[in-house]
């Protein structure tokens, strides 16, 4: 059986000790991992939290996003520079929680838009630098995934055709693709499909029901999803992706405005679901 995970931004996006006895339960749960948000991190909180998960046998994966000072597809080379810069303290901070796979759309800055569709020199802006980070993170140890998102958050990769042109650009042993349940069932025509489009790239994958809420309580093709993982003999993480309103600040930067599921509910709930559907479809 796959790993699996748990984001814990569906209690905070801070790195902090608050988080231990949420981790200590994630582990009494059954979890392999969990997943935080890096932004603006302490070097010493990653340090501590990174040490208590090794502690208790939890293994790390971080997810990350850009600022518009920080998009590595701005005309700018200087904003490009930047985005570079942040990506290589991302690492830095990944490195210092003990992290295998760092995710999440840094392929260009989040909820910004040109009012354009994506430009070829906007691709080739973003590998570019992708590459280079590429080189940055295999020093650290850490996968590079970027992540294609719903048509709100971003344009440049929406889909896995998108987000394979990129890849390609890139060409980087170190930079390979994510998966989001969530977001694919809003841009995917089928979900199998795009996995298998995506299959000799694919290295980490988020498990998110369509409103963000407990996996298995609304309309994504789980059947669908998970046969056609098991099919491509996919290998990595399985993560829970699900958000609240517990971190308000972090909830109002993305438009969560209501509660779809209770933290431990998705937890206890979302990893029993895992466990069965990867038993039904041989993972």
């Amino acid at each position: 059986m796959n790993k699996i995970g748990f984001n814990v931004l569906a209690w905070s996006a801070a790195i902090s000790d608050d988080l231990k006895p949420i981790l200590e339960r994630l582990k009494s749960i059954g979890y392999d991992g969990a997943e935080f948000f890096v932004g603006d991190t302490n070097e010493a909180a990653c340090r501590g939290i990174g040490d208590f998960c090794r502690s208790i046998g939890l293994e790390v994966t971080t997810v990350t996003v850009l600022s518009p000072a920080e998009n590595i597809i701005d005309a700018d080379p200087t904003v490009r520079t930047a985005g570079l810069e942040r990506i290589k303290f991302i690492i830095d901070r990944s490195h210092d929680l003990g992290s295998q796979v760092l995710c999440g759309p840094f392929h260009s800055a989040f909820a910004t838009f040109s009012k354009a569709a994506p430009q070829e020199i906007e691709y080739e802006r973003s590998a570019e630098i992708l590459h280079q980070a590429g080189d940055y993170a295999a020093q650290a140890g850490i996968l590079l995934t970027p992540e294609a998102l719903n048509r709100f958050e971003c344009y440049l990769c929406n889909t896995m055709d998108q987000l394979g042109h990129l890849l390609d650009k890139v060409n980087h042993p170190n930079v390979k693709a994510m998966f989001d349940t969530h977001h694919a069932n809003m841009e995917e025509k089928k979900l199998g499909g795009a996995i298998r489009q995506i299959a000799p790239r694919l290295a980490h994958f988020h498990i998110s029901e369509n409103d963000r809420g407990t996996p298995g309580s609304g309309h994504v093709p789980w059947d669908e999803t998970f046969s056609t993982l098991a099919a491509i003999g996919y290998k990595g993480w399985l993560t829970i992706e699900g958000f609240t309103r517990n971190d308000p600040d972090f909830a109002n930067a993305i438009g969560v405005w209501r509660q779809f599921s209770e933290p431990w509910e998705m937890a206890e709930n979302g990893y029993r679901f895992i466990k069965e559907m990867g038993e039904k479809h041989g993972l």
